[in-house]
């Protein structure tokens, strides 16, 4: 019987992507794990962002302050933000490889969205840590 997993004939793989072991893109797998981490982590995540919103509601601002000064609500709403933020992003990508056929576009729209998601992640994470610290920022 013959071997026929290493037979080139019978792929289109190159004998360097068998090598590597990788698929048509090589990081599709990753990226979609990320995607599904992000999704089980926001979870939780998300359920304590709203529960410390709503714990907010109709507080004064003393009060908001030292609620999202303590570091465990800090820490979870900077977790929250980096969680979202990046599952935002991938999720974008996804929708802009799919729907977007003109290379040119689909560079300059995956950029925009990194770019975005980073700016986004960038001022909540700095507002929160503005408020948490106080003075010291």
């Amino acid at each position: 019987m013959v071997d026929t997993r290493y037979d080139t004939s019978r792929t289109m793989r190159t004998p360097l992507a068998r090598v590597k072991g990788l698929g048509a893109a090589g990081h599709g797998v990753e990226h979609w794990w990320i995607h599904r981490v992000t999704a089980v982590s926001n979870i939780p995540l998300v359920i304590s962002f709203v529960i410390i919103v709503a714990g907010l509601a109709g507080s004064d601002y003393a009060r908001a302050i030292s609620i999202v000064s303590h570091p465990l609500v800090a820490i979870l709403l900077i977790l929250a933000v980096i969680s979202v933020t990046n599952h935002m992003r991938l999720g974008m990508q996804i929708i802009i490889e799919d729907y977007v056929h003109d290379k040119g576009w689909k560079i300059v729209a995956v950029i925009a969205n990194n770019f975005y998601a980073v700016i986004i992640a960038v001022a909540c994470l700095y507002a929160i840590l503005k408020v948490s610290l106080g003075r010291i920022l």
